[in-house]
């Protein structure tokens, strides 16, 4: 039986953000590639031209994974790699697999014996985590929130009373209903909940921002329609003395 191939994990840059948080082992990696599995491929040969790869992308071999791909797609992805192929797998942006369809090819590859090797890279969670001032020992990460009122606000309401256990929280939304649910969060909320608003992280535009919520109605609130934006939300932080 012939060695089975390598699923590497590449990651993506947030958005239209700097391509310079590539490693020189993203850059090594892609270079022996040759077969990707990617939600678009336009973006994921962006990706690939700014990591050093010259010549026509189109002779690549490419496996689309996203909301189109049909049940039984996943196992004809995993084929090159048990005939013995390396095969990279792309975030349209970030870390693949964190908020992100690829874990069902990942869970696939570790049923098959194949090794997986993720490789390090940007998360506009754990990086909005790290600049809010929360408690980084306890979070959870929830996704997207409910689309309907009612549903959003009650969610808030239960995400905010493990927050203020001690429990930092961490959400997103469609960038067309940021600007609803940071509402939903500043009259909703409890005026001494913390809020950071982390938007377009990584691009030169970035704004991170944490107040408690009596701070945000204070302020000027931040323009997040369609953009790229992370919630995070927790209890004040002592300094420890």
């Amino acid at each position: 039986m012939s060695q089975k191939g390598i699923l590497y994990l590449i990651p993506n840059t947030l958005g239209s953000g700097p391509d310079d948080f590539a490693t020189e082992l993203s850059k090594a990696v892609v270079k022996e590639l040759d077969t990707f599995i990617v939600e678009e491929i336009k973006s994921a040969r962006k990706l690939l031209r700014s990591l050093g790869i010259e010549g026509p992308l189109e002779i690549f071999e490419y496996f689309m994974l996203n909301e189109h791909t049909r049940k039984g797609d996943p196992q004809e992805m995993i084929q090159p790699m048990l005939k013995g192929k390396n095969v990279g797998l792309i975030s349209e942006a970030g870390l693949p697999c964190v908020a992100d369809p690829g874990n069902v090819v990942v869970a696939l590859a570790h049923e098959n014996g194949i090794k997986v090797v993720p490789l390090s890279g940007p998360s506009s969670i754990m990086m909005a985590l790290m600049a809010s001032g929360m408690n980084g020992q306890e979070f959870v990460f929830h996704g997207y929130l409910p689309r309907e009122k009612a549903d959003r606000q009650k969610k808030i309401r239960q995400m905010e009373q493990s927050a203020l256990h001690g429990q930092t929280q961490i959400f997103m939304d469609a960038p067309y209903r940021n600007q609803q649910v940071f509402e939903d969060l500043i009259n909703t909320c409890k005026m001494e909940t913390m809020l950071c608003v982390a938007k377009n992280i990584s691009m030169h535009d970035e704004m991170i921002m944490t107040k408690s919520i009596t701070g945000w109605h204070m302020s000027k609130p931040p323009e997040l329609n369609k953009q790229l934006v992370m919630f995070v939300m927790g209890k004040a932080e002592r300094i420890l003395r």
